[in-house]
């Protein structure tokens, strides 16, 4: 382990379950989003309530803005709505495919079944595709364009600009916006929520005027993030482990914890990690992408909150933003409970540490590439970042590197996913 002392993991046995660790809950996963499951997904209005609105897409009447299929199914005219509701049908509604609309059963194909079903029903409008009020020979041209298997995004956006109130730096905002990503997205396998991280410039290891920096921090460099990423809103919780899993590792459940579901999975290996988030695409961010969400624009040990708007090297803030060995009562907390930085992501000081992809080195920061580091090709520890709610406030810092063997676990090591687009 690095720079850091035992005293801040603690390591527990394994839990072990003879159920499946596949993903096989995700082919049933979206239908659960209506109700709620992912913290921050569909708060502000309610399924079927005022904010069901008309939408300019053929074959998509009001009613079925409502349904499951459609509000979660980007290409079958999904809802994403904004705090206050006010948005735009054309800034909610994902454009429906033609090869959507053609497969009626829903079953990912355009096959022999869905022709069936359109030639029983030639000359009414049953299942018409191209919104001309009859089922004909237009069609039925587009239903053969489009047999096969029918192309199915991996997110369900859920609102696509950033909201003023929670990335409130202008210069921010407008970095997501040039992205041309949705900014709030639903991860369709492992219902994670996820916000865009732009590109950008950054530098990277010790904070300015920050005096609590070890050798490890330094030298500081510029790094260039080149592209776009996703980045969990939250550390992984343990409801979103459980569903792809099949069972839940952590240390923090049970009866003594009531909202353990909400709470960040713990008692994982880096192993462990890469193995779930592989499941759905996901992944690991690097220590470089890691630090540069963190920091979100700041140059400071701390990230922004309300009383420091530009961040803070003061670690008597840190309750604001973070979970640590002063305020957790020895236990994680349910994930977003405290203050987000400036892109909106919570926790990222404090509640558990969160793997990282890169294997560590103290020495690494003298020879990084500065576009896009992946870390050194090998080692022996991995990175964690963050701190955690063991750990005293000089470990939640943006710049504070530790490490220990990809195959620990302990009750505060969890993790956050990141993904391409």
């Amino acid at each position: 382990m690095s720079q850091t002392t035992t005293a801040m993991l603690i390591s527990h046995p394994r839990a072990t379950s003879s159920r499946p660790r596949t993903p096989w809950r995700a082919a049933i996963a979206a239908p659960l989003l209506v109700l709620g499951i992912g913290q921050g997904a569909f708060a502000d209005c309610g399924v079927g309530g005022p904010c069901c609105i008309p939408h300019a897409e053929p074959g998509c009447d009001d009613a079925a803005c409502c349904t499951a299929v459609c509000l979660l199914d980007p290409t079958c005219c999904m809802v994403a709505w904004d705090a206050d509701c006010a948005a735009s049908a054309s800034e909610r509604c994902a454009p429906c495919s033609i090869a959507a609309k053609a497969d009626f059963n829903d079953d990912g194909q355009v096959d022999a079944a869905d022709l069936s079903r359109l030639l029983a029903a030639w000359g009414t409008p049953a299942v018409d595709i191209d919104g001309d009020g009859t089922t004909g020979a237009s069609d039925l041209s587009g239903m053969l364009a489009s047999w096969g298997p029918v192309p199915r995004p991996w997110y369900t956006p859920v609102e696509i600009a950033p909201d003023a109130a929670v990335v409130t730096d202008g210069a921010l905002r407008k970095a997501i916006i040039a992205t041309a990503l949705p900014w709030r997205v639903i991860d369709n396998l492992s219902l994670i929520e996820m916000l865009v991280v732009p590109p950008g410039t950054f530098d990277m290891g010790c904070s300015p005027s920050d005096p609590s920096c070890l050798l490890d921090e330094f030298p500081v460099h510029a790094v260039t993030i080149s592209g776009a990423f996703y980045l969990g809103r939250y550390e992984v919780k343990q409801s979103e482990w459980a569903w792809m899993m099949g069972a839940n590792p952590s240390i923090f459940q049970g009866p003594a914890y009531p909202d353990a579901p909400d709470r960040p999975v713990e008692n994982v290996s880096w192993t462990d990690a890469h193995s779930y988030l592989a499941l759905s695409g996901l992944r690991l961010p690097s220590e470089a992408e890691w630090e540069y969400a963190y920091r979100a624009g700041t140059q400071t040990a701390y990230h922004a909150m309300p009383n420091a708007p530009e961040g803070t090297n003061d670690g008597a803030l840190l309750d604001n933003i973070s979970w640590n060995s002063l305020n957790a009562g020895a236990q994680t907390r349910p994930v977003g409970g405290k203050r987000a930085n400036g892109l909106g992501l919570h926790d990222m000081s404090g509640n558990v540490w969160e793997w990282v992809n890169d294997w560590y080195a103290a020495g690494y920061y003298a020879a990084s590439p500065s576009i896009d580091p992946p870390g050194p090709a090998t080692g022996f520890w991995k990175s964690i970042r963050g701190g955690a709610w063991i750990s005293p406030a000089s470990s939640h810092r943006s710049s504070f590197r530790n490490s220990i063997v990809p195959d620990s676990w302990a009750s505060s090591l969890g993790f956050r996913a990141a993904r391409t687009p």
